[in-house]
């Protein structure tokens, strides 16, 4: 499997610390955010990375390399100016399907989407499995969802018996299979078609495209209920930072 971290945001609300370091290069607990990814994943026998930039970009080739001093294969998706997500990851197509064929449809693998500004502890290994329901299914996607945060309280999406459901729904009121309105983790796995229709180093976000499969009933999903953090503020990073170097001397 393949996997891509997704390093292009400018990171506005991280300003000052952004504008002299790419905000995946920010350290937590002793090592940057992007980093943390790596490892994880490298550990769940996922070793095809590929990494898109655009600020900065420069800096996060120079402090990641080729990918070999962590037992990984890192290429690059280099972009003039950031995408956005659904936009950044049809660009970066030729490196996530190297063999693709055009004419008919972009055949191929499921692939693994992270945002490179989360902090997360999800167990990458689940993704081999889930990957292959996907494939087997016919599915769109597979989302990784987790509990709203307090900047997020409405959530995402709506989880009923692992399928994502079109909002509103009576399944949002949890119950019988449902777990309500739950957030989008940033970690996805999704089929290389649903971005087939993308002029290459086209601007386009993805949730549109989430939507539309959603309510085809193409998406799968999963809560996640251990410990998610979207590092989206100087104050969320370092209350991160102290947690996960309190747990490091425990």
């Amino acid at each position: 499997m393949i996997a891509m971290i997704l390093a292009a945001g400018r990171g506005e609300r991280m300003r000052p610390l952004t504008d002299h370091t790419p905000k995946p290069l920010l350290e937590v607990g002793g090592k940057p955010l992007i980093v943390w990814h790596i490892e994880r994943l490298v550990n769940a026998g996922i070793t095809e990375l590929v990494i898109n930039h655009a600020h900065l970009g420069a800096q996060i080739e120079a402090a990641l390399g080729d990918g070999s001093q962590f037992g990984a294969r890192i290429q690059y998706s280099r972009e003039t100016s950031a995408l956005e997500t659904a936009g950044g990851i049809a660009y970066a197509l030729p490196l996530l399907l190297p063999a693709h064929a055009g004419g008919g449809g972009i055949e191929g693998a499921p692939f693994a989407v992270i945002n490179g500004d989360i902090y997360c502890d999800y167990d990458f290994a689940r993704l081999h499995e889930r990957a292959a329901l996907l494939h087997a299914n016919g599915d769109a996607a597979h989302l990784v969802l987790v509990d709203n945060p307090v900047h997020h309280p409405n959530g995402d999406f709506c989880l009923h018996n692992g399928r994502i459901v079109p909002l509103p729904s009576p399944a949002c009121g949890g119950g019988a299979g449902g777990e309500g309105r739950l957030t989008f983790s940033g970690i996805g796995l999704y089929h290389p078609g649903l971005f087939s229709h993308i002029p290459r180093g086209s601007i386009a976000p993805l949730a549109p495209l989430l939507r539309a499969q959603i309510a085809l009933g193409k998406i799968s999903g999963e809560h996640h209920t251990g410990l998610w953090v979207d590092v989206g503020t100087p104050q969320r990073l370092q209350e991160l930072d102290m947690q996960l170097r309190k747990e490091a001397h425990v």
